[in-house]
């Protein structure tokens, strides 16, 4: 079995983070989306995968994960010029996946417990197709199954104002190269998309067998920074603690907190998790990092409180002031004024911003 990565689209919600990259590489405790998808393909026994490459710096894309060696996998690069839809990126990979069932995961997606089992049930089983559906508060945001009086598959929609079900697909689609075909029976939806939703429900109604499960954990689609701050606090919540660093004084440290090597907690901080701080940062005295923060590699924090934030590497702040909510993206300096009035902030900041308070 093959797997698909999809690396496209222009994540317009999450700007200005992705005016400089593509929206799958934001961090979440301290690793790239994309590559918790790239990990559950090889984890799950799929190595030969594909990343289609949208229009957004592509290049970063190649230059994290370049030919997939150093996270165990196989890596070929297919371009989708601009954003037509997931079902016309997934024609794109039909050389590359040739006569192969495949898995097709969304770059931006995360899944706890991974998709292993379902690989399995997959391959084990004579289905043309398999979804995953997940039960949301807001069906109408999505591609929703709809479901006959004995509970079968019968039929899936897009983004309905009124949902037949509350259960969304997942950006997780298990195929057989059947779906080739039924793809180019599609024509461009009113967003002048080729939408996959369409195309399974396509086979659903002519007669193939389309298998679904419902996750038993959580699933989480990263389109907005709320959804990204909230995955991260998914991910922090199974956090293991772990010292690689330099902590001055061990009562700095509450909770589960992960430091990486070379980074220094000075004493009189306080650290309290969970946290995951990278590489190489120096968390200066009297500094408080709050619960649900993820601090990237070679930051520094001078002054202030952080909480329920990210922080990307390469950033310095230095302000007194509380931090929260916030994504504050690589490069970033927020620093401040003797003539500022402490308070509460929220930032959503890209690449190499400046702001002084």
């Amino acid at each position: 079995m093959k797997g698909i990565i999809l690396h496209g689209g222009h994540g317009t919600r999450l700007r200005p983070l992705t005016h400089t990259g593509p929206k799958q590489l934001i961090p979440v405790a301290n690793k790239p989306i994309s590559q918790y998808v790239l990990e559950d393909l090889r984890n799950s026994g799929i190595k030969e995968i594909a990343i289609t490459l949208g229009d957004i710096y592509p290049e970063k894309v190649k230059d994290h994960y370049g030919d997939g060696s150093k996270f165990g996998a196989n890596v070929t690069y297919i371009y989708q010029s601009e954003p037509k839809g997931i079902a016309h990126a997934v024609s794109l990979c039909e050389e590359f996946i040739g006569d192969q069932d495949f898995v097709v995961y969304l770059g931006d997606n995360l899944l706890k417990g991974g998709i292993r089992r379902y690989v399995e049930e997959f391959a084990g089983s004579d289905n043309d197709a398999m979804i995953l559906l997940c039960k949301v508060r807001r069906p109408q945001l999505f591609g929703v199954a709809r479901f006959d009086q004995e509970g079968r598959l019968v039929g899936l929609v897009e983004k309905p104002k009124t949902p037949p079900s509350p259960y969304a697909l997942t950006g997780i689609y298990f195929f057989s190269p059947t779906i080739f075909e039924t793809i180019r029976k599609l024509a461009p939806s009113w967003r002048g998309e080729l939408e996959i939703t369409e195309a399974i429900h396509l086979l659903v109604t002519n007669g193939y067998n389309v298998g679904h499960y419902i996750v038993s954990g959580w699933w989480k689609d990263t389109g907005t920074p709320e959804d990204i701050l909230e995955a991260n606090r998914l991910v922090l919540d199974e956090l293991e603690a772990k010292a690689e660093g330099t902590v001055e004084t061990p009562s700095s440290i509450q909770g589960r907190v992960a430091i990486g090597p070379n980074s220094v907690v000075k004493s009189a901080a306080l650290i309290r998790g969970p946290v995951i701080i990278g590489e190489s940062s120096v968390i200066e005295g009297k500094v408080y990092i709050g619960p649900y923060t993820s601090i990237g590699n070679s930051v520094k924090v001078e002054r202030g409180e952080i909480e329920n934030s990210i922080v990307m590497n390469g950033c310095l702040i230095d302000v007194d002031e509380r931090i929260t909510d916030s994504i504050i993206g690589p490069n970033t300096k927020i620093t401040w004024s003797a003539d500022s009035k402490p308070s509460g902030r929220r930032f959503i900041l890209g690449e190499s911003s400046e702001i002084a308070l």
